[in-house]
């Protein structure tokens, strides 16, 4: 079975940007990597602050489908979110949905971990898609970090640092300490 990774935490702060440089990075190492994409862009449903419960639970539904399929062609599967921060919209939008609360938990135990990326930069780069309210952003930063705390999912979290450039350092660590990448080869000089 394939091991999964997953980029965790809100809009506008690099996950997606990080996901195509591990992604590529690993690739360079000659390791079978590829990327689920997030979903919510192909939404046919209203996003960020408009969203709905039909909404997320389409974005819930997508993300799970994609990890699926993405676990069927590759030995190392880089999610672009994962559900849990996808619940937290929802939940910002219509308040937790208890029943759904096992099935985010158990299904959470698929990622061999999770990659929480900070809130680094002032404000939010404009898009047509993503929201720039730096309000909305921390609001759902906040309520993801609650899902972690309540739904036990900090043991397999790696909160990332404020420094951009220690992230993939420090991520592929991680990854050889979880056994997902061989050692690193030394060269004695």
């Amino acid at each position: 079975m394939a091991a999964k990774v997953a980029f965790i935490g809100t809009h506008g702060v690099g996950k997606t940007v990080l996901t195509f440089s591990l992604a590529s990075r690993l690739r360079a190492l000659s390791i079978d990597a590829d990327v689920a994409y997030e979903n919510s862009r192909r939404s046919p449903f209203p996003i960020n602050e408009a969203t709905t419960l039909e909404g997320q639970m389409w974005i819930l539904a997508a993300q799970w489908q994609a990890e699926l399929e993405a676990v069927r062609r590759t030995e190392l599967v880089i999610c672009d979110r994962a559900v849990i921060d996808n619940y937290a919209y929802m939940v910002r939008a219509c308040g937790e949905q208890e029943y759904l609360h096992p099935f985010l938990q158990r299904w959470c135990t698929t990622y061999d971990a999770l990659f929480w990326v900070p809130i680094i930069d002032p404000e939010i780069a404009a898009d047509k898609v993503r929201a720039t309210s730096t309000r909305f952003q921390r609001q759902i930063h906040g309520i993801l970090g609650t899902l972690l705390d309540r739904l036990d999912l900090r043991a397999r979290t790696v909160e990332l640092p404020l420094e951009r450039e220690a992230h993939i350092p420090l991520i592929e660590d991680a990854l050889r300490a979880r056994k997902i990448l061989p050692p690193r080869q030394g060269v004695l000089f």
